[in-house]
């Protein structure tokens, strides 16, 4: 025994030696590489004359980038454990095309598609608009792809030129919701889910008492994705003049137009107008470098790649000086699901995007708010918490205007009723207009391993214990609550757009609309994009010499202190750039899809378990 006790003292010595030296090389690895770009000079930005400015967003257009604490950012990147979906500033791929509008240096922009995440069609039809724009100056804008999802081929279309890979292909083949359901795997596990709620087509909580979609659902999808789907194919098609193997989404002349290019996708979207040519990308490369010239140093055509042209420094920021304090329109972003508390940007605590609305209106340069939402609800409670922040904003004179993005849903429209007024892009998912409240309990599940609860109370009010079940006076309680917090809503909605309780509710119900189909039932004033909000802001805050504002969390010190030393452009210095795409791969995005929706659960949090949530709405992009 003693020589086997030896034994394991040595193995683990050995094992602990092991780790230590691996520990030591990694941090020494990090540190050199740390000093290393401490003594670096940052090189400037050089844009070749008559380059083209490559547009190559990688990721998720966002209007909000989530918060990451820079020091896990830099160690999870380095140590190749950064499993975040990369995010893309929507405002800052249109700031690059308007940029490259006005530079005489850029002659031409190439799209690459390739590292585009799935993105509201908002999102998409704002950076449509802009490559819209920058083609008003006659300079060209070609795209090319191995592959184009279908996402990414609604912007290729905007496009002069579209080449397609000779082995590659086109989606476009409609939208589809999915929904995961739990109701088999609750029962499995012995948990009980207990629902409370008001809406006919509320049915967000569907995955938790059904194995299927209910046909109330079925109708509320069919209403609002066939709308979507309209909206997207009218816009590609506007475009390009598509054959009807597309554009009808009938499987009978999609499959005759497959056999006609003999099986191949390629040959079968070029033949239907998608795409202008099929080119290898050799052969995309020497027909840029013909447009642009070579680069020898970079031995390719002569450009500048989208985050690059970004960084350029070249005195367009708009800084106030000091005594030179201009009219402001204060931006305040509201991007997530919506919980109760405080939270980092990606996300709407109740507490946190109060302060920000606060902070704006507390501002003497702040003449109005512009309030962007980008979220499917949630907390009821912190949604009135945000909306009662935005009344005091209305008391002090101060115009708030609501500007939908690609979701402003349940608590999304909560936040959004009580302003002056409300845009919405006619792809906007809006309404949801319902309450449901859900509690699990395990007391089946804990009897099956074991375990018993069994308390005293010296009252016999009703206090829940998960362990125990829920009584029939505590179902009582929370249904008449929901109802009650409905009413509420109800009443919220009505008097903010002037409207009776039954107008309201018979549009309500927890039914979704775009915000085209929202204009018409009186939800939506306005149909614009995030600009025309802006404008809109300026004309009712009567001024017309004002900067744009977006309000930000502030940071601690030393938050501050290692967001400078650690930020994006240092750890991208040392570590490869390359975005991993398997979130795309369509295992991995189902995976995805699993755990997205049950994250949600753990951001249930509301005080009085009550929640204004849209589950049919795709989480904000």
């Amino acid at each position: 025994m003693r020589y086997i006790g030896s034994m394991f003292r040595y193995l683990w010595r050995f094992i602990n030696g092991i780790r230590v030296i691996l520990l030591n090389v990694i941090f020494f690895a990090l540190l050199i590489g740390f000093f290393a770009l401490m003594l670096q000079e940052e090189e400037p930005v050089e844009v070749p004359e008559n380059g083209i400015l490559v547009l190559n967003p990688q990721g998720i257009l966002v209007e909000e980038e989530t918060y990451i604490d820079p020091v896990d950012q830099f160690f999870n990147k380095a140590l190749g454990a950064d499993d975040q979906i990369p995010e893309v500033l929507l405002t800052d791929v249109v700031k690059a095309l308007e940029k490259a509008k006005n530079d005489d240096r850029i002659g031409a922009v190439f799209l690459d598609l390739s590292g585009l995440y799935p993105s509201g069609i908002n999102k998409l039809q704002r950076v449509a608009a802009a490559i819209n724009d920058f083609k008003t100056t006659n300079k060209p804008v070609i795209t090319a792809a191995d592959y184009y999802a279908q996402h990414q081929y609604y912007l290729a279309a905007h496009a002069d030129t579209v080449y397609l890979n000779p082995l590659g292909s086109v989606a476009f083949d409609g939208f589809e919701y999915g929904q995961i359901y739990f109701k088999g795997l609750l029962e499995k596990l012995k948990l009980k889910p207990h629902v409370f709620k008001v809406g006919e087509y509320k049915s967000a909580v569907e995955p938790f008492i059904r194995d299927n979609m209910s046909d109330e659902a079925r109708e509320a999808n069919a209403f609002l994705y066939n709308d979507l789907w309209q909206q997207f194919k009218r816009d590609v098609t506007h475009q390009r003049d598509l054959g009807d193997a597309f554009v009808k989404g009938e499987l009978a002349p999609y499959m005759e137009a497959f056999e006609q290019a003999d099986a191949d996708m390629a040959q079968m979207a070029l033949q239907a107008n998608l795409v202008d040519a099929l080119k290898t990308r050799a052969e995309v490369r020497n027909e840029l470098i013909n447009l642009a010239g070579y680069d020898e140093d970079k031995e390719t055509y002569r450009h500048v790649a989208f985050a690059n042209y970004l960084a350029e420094r070249n005195g367009e920021e708009d800084v106030a000086l000091p005594g030179q304090e201009r009219p402001q329109i204060a931006v305040v972003v509201a991007r997530g699901q919506i919980v109760n508390g405080s939270r980092r940007a990606g996300m709407i605590g109740g507490d946190s995007t109060a302060e920000l609305i606060r902070k704006a209106r507390e501002d003497d340069n702040t003449k109005a708010i512009v309030l962007r939402i980008d979220s499917p609800g949630g907390s009821g409670f912190a949604s009135e918490i945000i909306r009662q922040e935005i009344l005091e904003a209305k008391k002090q004179g101060i115009p708030v205007i609501a500007s939908m993005s690609t979701v402003a849903a349940s608590g999304g429209y909560w936040i959004a009723a009580d302003a002056d007024q409300i845009w919405a892009a006619p792809s906007t998912i809006t309404g949801s207009i319902g309450v449901f409240g859900l509690m699990i309990t395990a007391e089946d599940s804990a009897n099956a391993i074991g375990i018993n609860s069994d308390s005293y109370s010296t009252t016999e009010l009703p206090s829940i214990n998960t362990l125990e079940g829920i009584t029939d006076a505590q179902k009582t309680l929370l249904q008449r609550s929901t109802e009650s917090f409905y009413d509420y809503f109800l009443e919220v909605v009505a008097n903010a757009r002037g409207m009776t309780k039954t107008e309201v509710d018979a549009v309500a119900q927890g039914r979704i609309w775009t915000g085209s189909q929202a204009q018409e039932r009186g939800l939506v004033d306005f149909l614009g994009d995030f600009d025309d909000a802006v404008t809109a802001a300026a004309e009712a805050a009567g001024i017309e010499d004002y900067r744009v504002k977006t309000i930000e969390q502030s940071l601690t010190p030393q938050q501050q202190f290692f967001a400078e030393l650690l930020g994006d452009a240092a750890v991208q210095s040392v570590l490869s750039t390359t975005v991993d795409n398997d979130a795309q791969h369509w295992l991995m995005g189902t995976v995805n899809n699993v755990l997205q929706q049950s994250k949600s659960l753990q951001n249930f949090n509301d005080p009085k378990n009550i929640y204004s949530y849209c589950a049919l709405c795709p989480q904000p992009r």
